[in-house]
């Protein structure tokens, strides 16, 4: 690619909220990208996955595929585990503190994060670093010093600390480092470019350039990307909200989960977490909205690309033949986890115990909704003693071969 293709690739589905600003970051990463070639080296860059939860889901890999393009390219990728930062969790997308992980519970989450991010990212091409290797050294004279080129006025100004500090709600000092702390990664990675969701636009923009600026460094370039609505496709993809899409699932529950997906949210998914190109995208929203694509097919060929890109597509071809059989053609799985029968148990006990609901609330949630039956019949007490054996459906894509 010329200057030209390789600045458009990389600034493809950027949001920054503001023309002016994202002008100004196209322009720095093209002149960066043109100092770089005449160097002959790569450009560093890197995007931090904070630990909070075991898994990755698929609201991650819109930067993961933004850091697989500049590998493509050449360049060099580091993919930061925040073992440091997660200790006090980011608050750029909470209107309320977030809890406080322990050592021992960051390190254990962190375990599965590499090779999560190996479905995305070149192993051979990809570095792993862990903050705390450098975060931890602080002391605190180190922290004021950095904390001095930071005004309390520039963190009230953020969305989520506005709203809370309008509500009365507390915002703790403590939740103000976070941003001086991933400012800090920037800084030691010695970072050309670092890749973020819109959520971080104050953490990179604001607080990243100004720090590596005031320690004699050149700033980075942030390259800001959308953020991925979840299956209700009303807030950001987030497993605590249980909206997500995980990586460590197997094809038939990703392509389940994205079918699940509603129509509106579709455009986002379109161009946030497939291989398709702008124009591609273009082509495909214009047949929708002409009649041409009817959004069922849409759904199912968004299903298709996206289990494929994880799981390859023998296993993203049989995911949609199974779904098709199973919910077009209302047909039960091949393939049925069972579960054995204690007496006593009640219909709400089965439920939770055999992972059809996730809690009691959920369970009698599915109960008073008709959601539950037993080989065919509707189940509604939660307090009934369970029947007997047979096959049990909760919602539309769950099943439990119940046994004694």
């Amino acid at each position: 690619m010329n200057i030209d293709q390789q600045v458009a690739t990389l600034m493809q589905g950027t949001e920054y909220g503001d023309n002016v600003l994202k002008a100004a970051m196209t322009k720095d990463l093209r002149e960066r990208l043109e100092e770089a070639g005449k160097a002959g080296r790569p450009l560093k860059v890197y995007c931090g996955y904070d630990p909070r939860t075991t898994d990755l889901h698929l609201g991650h890999t819109i930067t993961m595929r933004k850091l697989r393009q500049f590998q493509d390219l050449g360049h060099e990728v580091t993919f930061l585990i925040g073992t440091y930062t997660s200790l006090i969790g980011d608050p750029s997308d909470k209107d309320k503190l977030r809890p406080i992980l322990t050592r021992e519970q960051v390190m254990e989450n962190a375990q599965t994060y590499a090779e999560q991010a190996f479905k995305v990212l070149d192993r051979d091409k990809t570095k792993i670093g862990y903050n705390h290797e450098w975060l931890e050294k602080l002391n605190f004279a180190d922290l004021i010093a950095l904390a001095s080129n930071f005004t309390v006025q520039q963190f009230l100004t953020r969305e989520n600390f506005k709203l809370r500090f309008e509500k009365g709600d507390a915002i703790y000092l403590h939740e103000t480092f976070y941003a001086i702390m991933q400012a800090y990664d920037a800084h030691m990675l010695k970072a050309d470019v670092q890749v973020g969701g819109t959520d971080q636009l104050f953490n990179i923009v604001t607080a990243g350039r100004k720090l590596m600026t005031a320690l004699g460094g050149r700033p980075n370039i942030g390259v800001i990307t959308g953020i991925l609505p979840g299956t209700d496709g009303e807030v950001r993809m987030s497993k605590s909200l249980g909206n997500h899409i995980p990586l460590n699932t197997d094809g038939r529950d990703m392509y389940g989960k994205v079918m699940s997906v509603p129509d509106k949210a579709m455009p986002e998914f379109f161009a946030l977490v497939t291989r398709w190109t702008a124009d591609v995208v273009k082509e495909k929203l214009a047949a929708l909205e002409s009649g041409q694509l009817h959004p069922r097919d849409a759904k199912m060929g968004l299903a298709l690309e996206i289990t494929e890109i994880f799981y390859g597509s023998d296993a993203a071809l049989a995911a949609q033949e199974e779904f098709v059989r199973v919910f077009q053609q209302g047909d039960q799985p091949e393939e049925i986890v069972e579960f054995k029968l204690v007496d006593g148990q009640t219909v709400l006990d089965v439920l939770v115990a055999g992972g059809l609901a996730a809690s009691r609330g959920e369970g009698r949630r599915l109960l008073q909704q008709n959601g539950v039956r037993l080989e065919g019949e509707t189940l509604t007490d939660p307090n009934q003693v369970f029947p007997g054996p047979g096959v049990l459906q909760a919602g539309k894509r769950k099943y439990l071969r119940v046994t004694k």
